[in-house]
């Protein structure tokens, strides 16, 4: 048996001979290829087996070759590379046809294991296309921020189950995005012309969340002096978005268990039945197996709604984001703020990246809105910041990090996070540098002061701002 062709495309030479000897050892025919116009020649002289591809190289990209190679060669597997990962990314990438959707650094393990399940999936599903399409519209939904391991994951759910009808059942904390990631589906989906209605479940007792969810008929109650048509009626050929399911109260579980079975609804007091078309997506920080245990959730719904099952990380398994995303919210309220705030000091940006964040990405967003706000100065600062955030840090400080595989991040040195922080807004700001001085809120001496401090070579600039700042006497 002839080893498995895989081609590998990535005009930063080190990566790609990084990746092309790591696959040799595992036995793999391997070629290399500095851009994308080399690779899709290669792929049009014969079979290929696998591409990795950067999706960033010069003029042909990786979405580029991605689609050369699904309309030249479709049961070629494509692994798309990307230092900057996001949801609109590995939308697009899986769309398009991409196997899988990586973001650098990865380990040797994670490519062998892609790999090999890339080719396992071409050996046996070779005439599934599902992945395929192109993204038709542009969403305009307010972005997911992350490009974390746990987010990428996240991301790619999203987009493999956006255009089906399945229902999908999102788990996770309070404060970690569910109602987002529902818009996201929602929005990337054949439905996202139609209706988003949201329903929050643990909002209303149970006699009101009946008649605003089925609807009424005049005089079916005290104060029905007409009829209404309720919220699936309102998301007929759209999305409806059951928040917090986990507090219906047994009877709503065995209407919601009948529209769902049934495809129609009756309104309270009425006799007939309305069909509708809705596709469900629920959300729930509760534990809805346990429920189903103690006998508080029905088995039957429970099964009905867990037919995708999606989990969202909670903000402290995601730390590596939290610089992302308090740039994200530090910009989305410094536009409507007469302060005059330009930038976030690494002190403070420290502090909330060694935080345990309890209420997760929406403690986050209220802190940072608090912050700009209140500040005085140019700088958002430690003494913007709540009172929890600093006393977490001192208790941080004497040994009482949180556990797990982000414990490492929460024990950083106050230099390890500035360095990192620096590292991000340049990585932001494609090395841009006067972008990634007006971010820091700093001068592009200091810039360059603070990469020479950090070892981190950011162009030729460098020596002579330092010299310059030697003779100026700055400090």
């Amino acid at each position: 048996m002839h080893p498995a062709t895989v081609l590998v495309a990535d005009d930063d030479a080190v990566a790609r001979d990084l990746l092309a000897d790591a696959l040799k050892k595992e036995g793999y025919a391997v070629e290399a290829f500095a851009s994308g116009e080399e690779v899709i020649a290669r792929g049009r002289e014969g079979h290929v087996d696998v591409v990795l591809t950067d999706i960033r190289m010069g003029a042909v990209d990786g979405l580029t070759v991605l689609r050369e190679f699904k309309r030249m060669s479709p049961n070629t597997a494509v692994v798309v590379l990307t230092a900057f990962g996001s949801l609109q990314g590995a939308i697009e990438a899986i769309k398009q046809g991409a196997y899988d959707y990586l973001a650098k650094p990865f380990k040797r393990e994670e490519i062998t294991l892609v790999v090999k399940r890339s080719l396992d999936h071409c050996r046996l599903l070779r005439e599934n296309a599902r992945f395929r399409q192109e993204l038709k519209t542009k969403s305009d939904w307010s972005p997911l921020v992350g490009s974390s391991t746990a987010m990428l994951d996240v991301y790619k759910m999203v987009a493999r189950v956006a255009e089906s009808r399945s229902t999908v059942l999102l788990q996770g904390e309070s404060g970690t995005g569910k109602e987002l990631i529902a818009r996201a589906i929602h929005a990337n989906g054949p439905r996202r012309d139609k209706a988003f209605v949201p329903v929050n479940c643990g909002a209303l007792p149970d006699t009101l969340l009946e008649s605003e969810m089925f609807g009424y008929e005049k005089g079916a109650f005290t104060g029905a002096v007409g009829t209404k048509a309720g919220l699936f009626e309102a998301a007929n050929g759209g999305t409806l978005f059951l928040d917090e399911i986990g507090e219906l109260g047994p009877a709503l579980q065995v209407k919601l268990l009948r529209v769902m079975q049934d495809q129609e609804v009756r309104r309270v007091g009425g006799t007939g039945s309305v069909k509708v078309d809705v596709r469900i997506i629920a959300a729930t920080n509760r534990d809805l197996e346990l429920l189903v245990k103690e006998g508080k959730f029905r088995d039957d719904l429970f099964y009905r709604l867990n037919v995708v099952p999606i989990t969202l990380p909670s903000l402290v398994d995601r730390r590596e984001d939290i610089p992302m995303l308090v740039h994200h919210f530090f910009e989305k309220y410094r536009a409507g703020s007469s302060h005059g705030v330009h930038g976030v000091l690494p002190k403070t940006m420290a502090l909330l990246t060694q935080y345990r964040w309890p209420g997760n990405v929406r403690e986050l967003e209220n802190v940072i809105e608090r912050a700009v706000s209140l500040s005085h100065g140019p700088l958002l600062t430690p003494d913007d910041l709540p009172d929890a955030i600093r006393q977490e840090s001192i208790d941080g400080a004497e040994g009482k990090s949180p556990q797990g595989d982000t414990a490492n991040d929460a024990t950083l040195t106050l230099e390890e996070v500035e360095k990192r922080h620096l590292i991000l807004v340049l990585k932001e700001t494609k090395g841009n540098k006067v972008k990634a001085a007006k971010i820091l809120g700093i001068d592009r001496r200091t810039l360059y002061r603070m990469a020479e401090r950090f070892g981190l070579d950011i162009g030729e600039e460098a020596e002579g701002a330092e010299r310059e700042a030697g003779k100026s006497g700055d400090a």
